[in-house]
């Protein structure tokens, strides 16, 4: 692209025409790959955007991994272990250990007995950390709601079901 002297351009503009030359290339590979390069590309910038939010608040990728498991299992009414923690995101018990005692010690996680059996040890997430993740995660997961709030049912299924396979493909590691 050549420039005029008198003009200049933003970053912006050259990220956007290069995304509007990659739409145009998804288009022609057919419906089925662009939502495929579309997918890697929301995946991409939420890899983006949860590393920025560690970085932020001088955490590991791996931490904010931990607190999404942790918050995942307290909405599914869970309790979380720190075995079962280091399993769901592939650490061993060391790492498990140092992980924790890096979120304990920053405030964000607490080590308590369990409720359903008080030998457990089992991890919960503060509220201030769940304070924190909104602040920062609160005005994307708004606008995820806005967009499906503008779907009738059928496609918010098809959606899921989408959404569902693709989580069991990538889980399954092949």
């Amino acid at each position: 692209m050549l420039m005029e002297p008198s003009r200049i351009i933003s970053l912006s503009e050259i990220f956007d025409e290069r995304d509007d030359s990659r739409r145009r290339h998804m288009r022609n590979q057919g419906p089925e790959m662009e939502i495929v390069h579309l997918l890697r590309a929301v995946t991409v910038e939420l890899g983006l955007r949860s590393a920025r939010f560690a970085s932020h608040n001088g955490m590991h990728p791996t931490d904010v991994r931990a607190l999404i498991e942790l918050m995942d299992a307290s909405r599914a009414g869970e309790e979380m272990t720190a075995g079962r923690l280091g399993a769901a995101l592939g650490l061993n018990s060391a790492g498990t250990t140092s992980l924790l005692d890096r979120l304990e010690g920053a405030g964000h996680v607490r080590r308590v007995r369990g409720r359903q059996d008080r030998r457990k040890v089992v991890v919960e997430v503060d509220e201030r950390a769940v304070e924190l993740g909104w602040s920062f995660f609160g005005p994307l997961i708004g606008k995820a709601v806005e967009l499906l709030q503008n779907c009738d049912e059928r496609e918010r299924e098809a959606i899921r079901g989408f959404l569902e396979g693709m989580r069991e493909a990538s889980a399954g590691g092949e």
